[in-house]
């Protein structure tokens, strides 16, 4: 099983976005190098705290600046953009990086409904996720006779499509497709037992996929012991209080002590949303890696890690790689 990584490119206090673009190319020469098979970056608008909002020039940015570890997106979120677009972006990402280049589709705004508005100009209420998922994958695939709409550059690359979700729809929509899946089981977890179950009881091969391919996503905030895993983790749970407060901010400074800054009932809240998590020393995030796999056992992980300090994140990812390798996951 491979191990891939999931970047929100975060902004920490006391620094830029110019510095989190930077600290996400030093991440991701030292995922490659850490046997990390996949490195995604997510789509978020209006967060002052995430800097990968212009998703494709990112994963751009970071190909040009790896060799060998696939980049995409972890997701692109459809309803903002028309589906030519998309496939237009990608493709010319796929021709400058062929082979590297994975296109990873979200259904929610990534944002709140004001700036979605802004995103969409004119906003449908009906639901053509499901269209402009197969309108999408049509442009990227070889032309068939008639066809009057093309895109140049998309046309041909195949950019291989994962459907993302955090509820049972894009598990029911990625089966019926095909599709290989990804659940944000990081922040969302309540529903990923149930997901994963209707995904491949459901799933009917195709072009894409002989097979399903089941992906989990969850955090890893690791140190050099327990104490110190907790501190790294506690910038996430600020940043949760106040995204959930309508609040969003940079990515706060870690504190020695959660719980005396956010009430007991908040951070229960935000613990349960980030339950699907190893957090310590390398041995208990080894422990807690471990017992996560074998109860959902998941084709492939994708490790998140939102951390203040870049160079604890590095570390922090490095150390989740190493305790990968022990339990037996393939480095790519």
């Amino acid at each position: 099983m491979k191990y891939s990584l999931l970047d929100l490119a975060p902004v920490p206090e006391g620094s830029t976005m110019a510095d989190a673009m930077k600290n996400s190319v030093a991440l991701a020469q030292a995922a490659e190098a850490a046997g990390y098979h996949r490195h995604w970056l997510a789509e978020h608008h209006n967060m002052p705290g995430i800097a990968s909002s212009a998703t494709a020039v990112m994963i751009g940015h970071l190909a040009g600046a790896t060799k060998r570890i696939r980049v995409g997106s972890g997701g692109i979120m459809l309803p903002n953009h028309a589906p030519l677009v998309i496939a237009e972006q990608f493709g010319t990402l796929a021709e400058m990086y062929p082979g590297r280049i994975d296109l990873g589709l979200g259904r929610a705004p990534g944002t709140d409904q004001e700036t979605a508005r802004a995103l969409r100009r004119n906003m449908s209420q009906q639901d053509t996720f499901p269209r402009d998922v197969g309108e999408l994958i049509a442009y990227l695939d070889d032309p068939i006779a008639g066809q009057r709409l093309h895109a140049f550059p998309g046309e041909g690359t195949k950019v291989p499509v994962w459907i993302l979700g955090s509820s049972l729809y894009g598990a029911q929509l990625a089966a019926q497709a095909g599709l290989p899946y990804a659940f944000a089981s990081h922040f969302a977890p309540d529903a990923l037992e149930q997901a994963s179950d209707i995904y491949r009881r459901s799933f009917r091969p195709s072009e894409f996929c002989a097979k399903p391919h089941f992906m989990m996503a969850l955090n890893v905030y690791a140190g050099e012991t327990d104490a110190e895993g907790a501190y790294l983790r506690s910038s996430m749970q600020q940043a949760f209080v106040r995204l959930r407060t309508g609040m969003p901010s940079k990515l706060p400074y870690p504190v020695d002590n959660i719980e005396e800054i956010v009430p007991a009932h908040i951070l229960a809240g935000v613990n349960q949303a980030g339950s699907v998590s190893a957090t310590g020393g390398p041995e208990t995030v080894r422990r807690q890696l471990a017992a996560l796999i074998a109860k959902y056992e998941p084709d492939e992980v994708i490790i998140a890690g939102q951390i203040h300090d870049s160079a604890k994140r590095i570390k922090s990812f490095q150390i989740a790689a190493e305790q990968m390798q022990a339990l037996g996951h393939e480095a790519s």
